[in-house]
């Protein structure tokens, strides 16, 4: 019995278990089963990029301040973080990565860096 490519149909020759006649057809298979997801996942890794980007040029001591307008004009997007850390006194930064800021009054933020 001869097994056919499971993208484009062609015989496959080899091993019993193969699917794919080759890398190619492997690799466009998957990237079409993935697609909607993929494109999801780099959409958000995107602004999580930018975001970053964003934080590490407006923060290069380590800690600033920076208005809530300056975040905003270079395209900054609140809704993206990595994680957030409650301080013992109930303060709530949030990070992208190692880069975090905590909403202070008059919408200003207290920007810092995570020290490893």
């Amino acid at each position: 019995m001869q097994k056919e490519c499971l993208e484009c149909g062609d015989k496959i020759v080899g091993r019993s278990d193969k699917k794919f006649c080759s890398d190619a057809c492997r690799n466009s298979y998957n990237n079409n089963l993935n697609k909607d997801s993929k494109n999801l996942i780099r959409n958000v890794n995107n602004r999580l990029k930018k975001n970053y980007r964003i934080l590490e040029s407006l923060n290069p001591e380590g800690k600033a301040k920076v208005s809530k307008y300056k975040l905003l004009d270079k395209g900054f997007d609140f809704e993206y973080f990595t994680n957030i850390y409650t301080t013992k006194t109930g303060n709530e930064y949030h990070f992208i990565y190692d880069y975090g800021y905590l909403a202070l009054e008059n919408d200003y933020f207290m920007l810092v860096k995570r020290e490893q």
